[in-house]
């Protein structure tokens, strides 16, 4: 019995190889956002639970996709598949060079809903309608960038790291 191919763009739509969308039966209890397979659900739910199963060997970082050590490994071999045609500036991950290359596009994708006023960078419009979409589960602090958050998450650490070598 000969088996269809089909193609990771069709994957990504959610089709099965006949044309047919697949049904998304797999729903978070948190956020209520749906998916077609088991394994994109069980992934998502990591955001909620924290859970980072995948661990580098070099330095212990912990991630929750193996997709995301990949990309960590090359701060270790330096390695930067990437590259901007018009200077050859290397980068290491996709979005920095799609990111790079709005410089000489001028392309700018993120629109201000009550201004219309276009930015390059999804950070410089939450800046600008002063979004913060990322809370401090600790202290309630808002931040407009996930980087950020997670820069400040080591005030937390550190702080309880001094509280208990008081002991």
């Amino acid at each position: 019995m000969a088996t269809q191919a089909v193609s990771h763009m069709e994957k990504e739509k959610g089709s099965n190889g006949r044309g047919e969308d697949l049904p998304r039966t797999h729903k978070c209890g948190e956020c209520d956002k749906e998916f077609r397979r088991l394994n994109d659900w069980k992934r998502h739910m990591r955001t909620h639970t924290g859970e980072k199963p995948v661990r580098c060997e070099d330095c212990s970082r912990q991630f929750s996709m193996l997709s995301q050590l990949k990309i960590h490994m090359r701060t270790h071999t330096g390695e930067k598949p990437y590259r901007c045609d018009e200077f050859s500036k290397p980068f290491s991950e996709l979005g920095s060079l799609e990111k790079h290359m709005r410089t000489h596009t001028g392309e700018k994708p993120y629109k201000c809903k009550k201004c219309n006023k276009q930015f390059s960078e999804l950070g410089n419009l939450r800046t600008h309608t002063c979004e913060k979409p990322h809370k401090c589960e600790e202290c309630g602090r808002q931040f407009n960038q996930l980087d950020h958050l997670k820069s400040h998450m080591r005030v937390h650490t550190v702080f309880v790291q001094i509280l208990d070598s008081r002991c």
